[in-house]
């Protein structure tokens, strides 16, 4: 199902919660794409409206996209949107993603530039800008997928601070066939609702999905904030500076913080849906959803549990099962969870 129609159908009542989204990243090793998709598993009993699945820089990895894709489409059952990258890419590659996913069931794709190549050369790719990646998408399916486009509530880098080119851009993305927007995470709330107002004025019309970045330690809070050159709020630093070398607090403070934030742009009324940027992890961004009140205790319990509730009515509400149930994959995996959180 398109995205758009997912937000459509979740917000028809005005009264409506805000509805929200995971994105995972590719991992590098063959055991962590089985644990991530025990995670997503988990995490989609939380009933996000869809998860996105990110393609790696310059073309590496692209095949283990696709094949995540149709995993989670086919075998998993979640609703899930592609990312896909021009930069570096031929048009082979591009045709074989974009059938893979037409294949697979999936209808929603990000279409992204990405970054440029590390060594400072020019793409070699078929396609310089996102831009042309959509109109590409549009003249060969047509209206099969929903097509997201990124957005920057601070600028890009590369327009040197005029935000006026950057809105500019972003029309023109829209117009060539733009669904929807995902945004750069941020954590200067009044900047984006003040962008929002802006792109509004501009003529761009598509809704808006703003990017949630978790706080799990000052050390990334930094470096995220300083590679997305993004502004941090003075309020931030006060509140985050003076415990910066207690992970524990520095995770509670931050997570307040960022409930925070999503409270005010949800209230300023400029979004209902937030995109949460798990860097496939999940415990931040659980403390982040039930600080919202967007998913129950008994949600989080029930992520919880090494098996699926049964669906017979006898036994629905049971807590325990027979010994033998320890030699499942998701008791392990409930016993590694947190391995790999900071």
């Amino acid at each position: 199902m398109k995205i758009t129609d997912k937000l459509s159908h979740a917000h028809a009542s005005e009264q409506a919660p805000p509805t929200f989204s995971f994105e995972f990243f590719t991992p590098k090793t063959t055991q962590g794409v089985q644990n991530l998709y025990d995670r997503m598993d988990r995490m989609y009993n939380l009933n996000p409206l869809f998860i996105d699945i990110t393609w790696n820089a310059g073309g590496r990895l692209s095949t283990l996209t696709t094949e995540m894709v149709n995993t989670t489409s086919t075998v998993l059952g979640l609703e899930t949107c592609m990312h896909l990258t021009c930069t570096n890419m031929d048009l082979k590659l591009i045709d074989d993603a974009l059938q893979s996913a037409y294949d697979s069931g999936c209808q929603n794709i990000l279409a992204l530039r990405g970054d440029p190549p590390l060594d400072g050369s020019e793409s070699t790719g078929d396609f310089k800008y996102a831009l042309h990646l959509i109109k590409y998408i549009k003249s060969k399916y047509g209206d099969h997928f929903n097509i997201g486009i990124a957005g920057y509530p601070e600028g890009h880098p590369e327009d040197e601070g005029d935000q006026a080119k950057t809105i500019e851009f972003l029309k023109a993305k829209q117009d060539a066939g733009g669904d929807f927007i995902v945004t750069q995470m941020f954590y200067d709330a009044d900047r984006f609702i003040d962008w929002c107002h802006k792109i509004r004025e501009a003529g761009i019309t598509i809704p808006v999905i703003p990017g949630i970045m978790p706080i799990s330690t000052y050390a990334a809070f930094l470096r995220r904030a300083k590679w997305s050159e993004i502004h941090i709020p003075q309020h931030f630093m006060e509140r985050l500076t003076p415990i910066k070398d207690d992970d524990a607090k520095v995770r509670e403070e931050g997570t307040q913080l960022v409930i925070e934030m999503c409270q005010r742009i949800v209230e300023a009324g400029v979004v209902n849906h937030l995109h949460f940027y798990t860097m496939n992890l999940e415990k931040a961004t659980l403390m982040i959803l039930e600080g919202l009140n967007l998913v129950s205790k008994q949600q989080i319990t029930d992520m919880k549990q090494p098996w699926r509730k049964s669906l017979n009515p006898n036994r629905i509400n049971e807590s325990v099962r027979p010994i033998f149930w320890k030699n499942r994959k998701f008791t392990y995996i409930q016993r590694t969870s947190n391995w790999d959180e900071p």
